[in-house]
């Protein structure tokens, strides 16, 4: 029997699709992909989607791409000074008020520590701030009033890179704004579909990776639960090629409560540093989307 809070996350998350009973739509290893988890069936699950990437084209495919597992944009020292400058940044006022580079896009190299290395195009210092200002409305802004061609150190899904980078200099900041110069890899199609039409309580989905530790030990992530419970649980599952998550919803409420979403942060350890294993969520069966304050990663776009 679906609970309250089940039912309201459904009706909040998947509105349109409606919270009637789900099934499966993908699946992997010898069985239907696991149908509406219940009690016993979110490992199962989890150890479907495990069995469906590991040793995958898709895997592979994820394992040669470059998929930032950090923000695109890292702010200057001492960001922000004021809450207007802060504002204006989450607004994504941007004003230009001097020249940008010229030279038209070139190609750039994604360099990793192991000496594997990917060359990708890269945008140049116009398109770079475009990304940066998208609101045409009144209000604070920042200021940039010139940019260079840099590099910068950026985690990724097969750990930390030395990516280019346009540099982009902030009225009243004595260090530049980065903005990754390179747009992400597009994501692979997963070989397992989704584990069923609308979530439940014992196996929702996540919402995005939030950080991963610099030695790789622990991922924090987003989860989603609602106002009468005990929040998100997210259990892990190791494997030699991929990590997957399955996140869930602590002692939900059978009775009336607020319609209200609510997300939290949740760190995961891991036995061993994550490294270029796949981060998996078992409920989609799709690496975890990064995400930042203005939404996902272009890689789940």
């Amino acid at each position: 029997m679906r609970t309250r809070t089940a039912q309201l996350l459904c009706l909040i998350a998947v509105l349109a699709a409606g919270c009637g009973q789900g099934h499966s739509s993908g699946g992997g290893g010898g069985d239907d992909g696991g149908g509406q988890a219940g009690n016993g069936d979110a490992d199962r699950r989890a150890r479907q989607v495990a069995a469906a990437w590991d040793g995958s084209d898709a895997a592979e495919a994820w394992r040669r791409g470059f998929h930032p597992m950090a923000d695109l944009v890292q702010l200057p020292d001492h960001a922000f000074r004021t809450a207007a400058d802060k504002e204006a940044y989450q607004m994504q006022n941007f004003a230009l008020r001097g020249r940008l580079p010229t030279a038209a896009a070139q190609k750039g190299t994604v360099k990793w520590g192991d000496g594997r290395a990917l060359t990708l195009p890269m945008m140049d210092a116009r398109e770079g701030f475009g990304t940066l200002d998208r609101y045409s409305g009144e209000g604070p802004e920042l200021v940039v009033t010139g940019a260079r061609l840099g590099r910068t150190e950026l985690a990724t899904s097969r750990g930390p890179a030395t990516v280019p980078a346009w540099l982009f200099t902030i009225r009243g900041y004595g260090t530049p704004l980065e903005r990754v110069a390179l747009a992400p890899s597009e994501a692979p199609e997963s070989p397992i579909g989704p584990a069923a039409e609308v979530p439940s309580d014992v196996l929702w989905p996540l919402e995005q990776v939030k950080e991963t530790a610099q030695d790789g030990r622990s991922v924090t992530v987003l989860a989603g639960h609602g106002e009468c419970d005990d929040g998100p649980a997210v259990d892990v599952l190791e494997t030699g090629g991929s990590v997957v998550l399955s996140g869930s919803i602590r002692n939900p409420s059978e009775g009336d409560c607020p319609d209200v979403l609510k997300i939290t942060k949740v760190t995961v350890t891991l036995a061993r540093p994550l490294g270029d294993r796949v981060l998996l969520d078992a409920f989609t069966g799709r690496p975890v989307p990064y995400g930042t304050e203005f939404g996902r990663n272009p890689s789940w776009d």
